[in-house]
């Protein structure tokens, strides 16, 4: 049952990211965690999402503002060390207690309607709130996602710029969390296991992309976030 579910997992996860640009975290990292120990579904996470990152950026770079990608750069540099802090120090349900209502709020504030007026001080403190989930656990998604959500982005211009920013974010993420929280084998057999899987989600990912809207797009991505946030939700309560 456990390769099953992982199977399904990976290939969900590795469609969703490559035709939405954000969902390969939101989605594996929780059910990850329902098979494997933290430190493991994280790090599994993070070496997948790179990869798929790293296939996927010559096709989207022209979609990329560099502009907003330097600034996640760098406040991510400062979220970054908070994040390993947090999630060497927090104990696991704490902390899916935490990010499943920040979820769940700004979600909520986003299907009201509410927007936010992007500008680079705000570029800057999402960047560093999603380095602090991403070496945390293992999710840099969101903030980006609410962010963007937030300013009516268009489809195309969220995937590039949330891919290109995944690219740096996952790489250095993976080195901080090897150096400070350790690793094993099972990481990497895993993350090997998946690749045949993560490679057919980006086939199919492709196609579902260039038929998807831009409402229907918006309502897939609250839909997601708020499966996200009550899954946590209810995971850290038990």
């Amino acid at each position: 049952m456990e390769i099953i579910a992982f199977i399904i997992i990976i290939l969900f996860a590795s469609v969703l990211q490559t035709s939405t640009g954000f969902g390969f975290s939101i989605l594996a990292t929780p059910f990850l965690l329902l098979i494997f120990e933290p430190i493991e579904a994280i790090q599994i996470n993070l070496i997948l999402s790179l990869i798929i990152s790293s296939a996927l950026i010559m096709k989207i770079r022209k979609d990329i503002d560099f502009g907003i990608l330097r600034r996640f750069m760098v406040g991510s540099v400062t979220g970054l060390p908070i994040g390993i802090m947090i999630f060497l120090l927090v104990e696991i349900n704490r902390l899916k207690l935490g990010v499943s209502l920040i979820i769940i709020v700004l979600t909520i504030m986003l299907i009201l309607k509410f927007r936010i007026n992007q500008n680079k001080k705000k570029d800057l403190i999402v960047g560093g709130l999603s380095g602090s989930f991403t070496t945390s656990i293992g999710m840099p998604g969101p903030p980006l996602l609410l962010y963007f959500s937030g300013t009516e982005t268009q489809k195309e211009k969220l995937r590039g710029t949330t891919l290109a920013f995944y690219l740096f974010i996952y790489f250095v993420s993976l080195i901080i969390q090897v150096t400070f929280a350790g690793t094993n084998k099972t990481i990497w057999v895993s993350s090997l296991w998946a690749l045949p899987l993560v490679f057919v989600g980006l086939y199919l990912g492709q196609l579902l992309f260039k038929r998807i809207n831009q409402n229907i797009f918006r309502i897939f991505t609250y839909i997601i976030l708020l499966f996200t946030g009550i899954y946590l939700l209810i995971e850290s309560l038990r």
